[in-house]
């Protein structure tokens, strides 16, 4: 779920101080060179092998954002609107949770009338949607609109990119966590390893908090970053190989009280002093003190044994859609993964770093992100991301299961 929209940025700056040229995006040789190796795991949607340019007429694009995505992408969508008129006629924009996509999709699409036209979503929706084959497979026209898509991601998002099983297009990245933020009046020795967090929990009751894991992204961190913090025998796989997460969540649970809807509640929680330590990420961290959710005094950690579990947002193409949204969807994409439109993703730090391109630095971002990356920023991020491995996180049947079975087994005790 996505936290309190920030500040859009000044279109004019997008499209001039940050390059957005208007010609960026004529089909979309956009990344160079020759199309992106498959994943290996594609589901075949029996695609056009080849598709126009431009479509027959100008379209209207129905955008739900399920991810927060928006704060990050949106004036570059409004830049590529701007700049292809003979694509785009309009836009409109809607948003939901992730929990709430596919019910919403298969009724449009049992319907016969598909009006969305483009999700943007994180890991959860994206392998909802996978499990339950909503999703156009895209990699026939990889070599069309996304010429050299894997070589031009940085390694661990092009990593990410593969959780999409050819069925969305990475647009944003960052490495996520797990980490926690804490109240430093109240939190005087910092919980260091989990057995720390968890002898602070039993002795601070209802005062450690972390929102539901399908629907919050430092939720689903926390969980899928338990395995490796605590060397259970198979991180990826949470029905045989996380008897000691299971096991550790169960005893937290204990002395958790509730468990939000949503990661924005457990940032106002700990504003508000209802809770001392939540769970976090890069970018929550840095977005809800620039924003104002979290005081600025609010401070961040990471655990002594520590592996970061890689985070990333797709744009993905609902099953049915016409052919001429298809290409205005598949342009738009291409556009949003030029590096002027990556650029304008470092944001007010929600994503931190966010550019899944290579090749895309902070000295590219207007200027309102360097100022909130200069104030809210946390140099020691930076330097955790060339001391500590990066894992993916879980592919679309293991995740959907790991939210079922912390649905089952902890959360539905509170």
């Amino acid at each position: 779920m996505s936290p309190q929209r920030i500040p859009e940025i000044n279109r004019r700056t997008l499209l001039g101080s940050v390059g957005l040229a208007a010609g960026a995006v004529a089909a979309a040789p956009l990344l160079s060179s020759c199309s992106a190796p498959s994943s290996g795991t594609s589901t075949a949607n029996s695609p056009a092998p080849t598709l126009a340019s431009t479509p027959s007429a100008p379209v209207t694009l129905n955008i739900l954002d399920v991810a927060g995505n928006l704060a990050l992408t949106k004036p570059a969508i409004e830049a590529f609107k701007a700049a292809h008129p003979q694509i785009v006629s309009n836009i409109t924009y809607s948003t939901g949770t992730a929990p709430q996509l596919p019910a919403k999709l298969k009724a449009e699409q049992a319907g016969g009338n598909v009006q969305t036209s483009l999700v943007l979503t994180g890991t959860d929706g994206l392998a909802s949607g996978i499990t339950d084959g909503l999703y156009i497979d895209l990699k026939t026209y990889y070599g069309q609109f996304f010429p050299n898509l894997m070589a031009n991601y940085q390694t661990a998002a092009a990593s990410m990119a593969s959780l999409a099983q050819d069925q969305g297009i990475e647009i944003v990245w960052y490495p996520s966590g797990p980490l926690i933020e804490y109240n430093p009046a109240v939190v005087k020795t910092v919980p260091a390893t989990t057995d720390d967090l968890l002898a602070w929990a039993k002795a601070n009751p209802g005062k450690y908090q972390y929102a539901q894991p399908r629907n919050s992204g430092p939720g689903r961190t926390w969980l899928m970053g338990l395995p490796y913090l605590l060397g259970d025998s198979d991180p990826t796989d949470p029905t045989n190989g996380w008897s000691k997460t299971w096991a550790y969540l169960t005893e937290l649970n204990k002395y958790v009280d509730t468990y939000p809807s949503g990661t924005t509640a457990t940032m106002k929680n700990i504003a508000a002093g209802t809770v001392d330590i939540i769970a976090s990420t890069t970018g929550w961290y840095i977005n809800g003190r620039a924003i104002g959710t979290v005081p600025k005094a609010i401070e961040v950690a990471k655990f002594q044994t520590f592996t970061w579990v890689t985070d990333a947002q797709f744009g993905v193409i609902p099953k049915g859609v016409s052919n001429d949204v298809l290409i205005a969807n598949l342009n738009l994409l291409a556009y949003i993964l030029t590096p002027g439109a990556q650029a304008v993703t470092y944001d007010a730090g929600y994503f931190y770093p966010g550019p899944a391109i290579k090749g895309v630095s902070i000295s590219q971002a207007p200027a309102s992100s360097q100022q909130v990356i200069s104030e809210f920023g946390v140099p020691e991020f930076d330097t955790w991301m060339t001391e500590y491995p990066m894992k993916n996180s879980l592919p679309a049947t293991a995740q959907v299961t790991a939210f079922d079975l912390w649905d089952k087994n902890i959360g539905s005790t509170k």
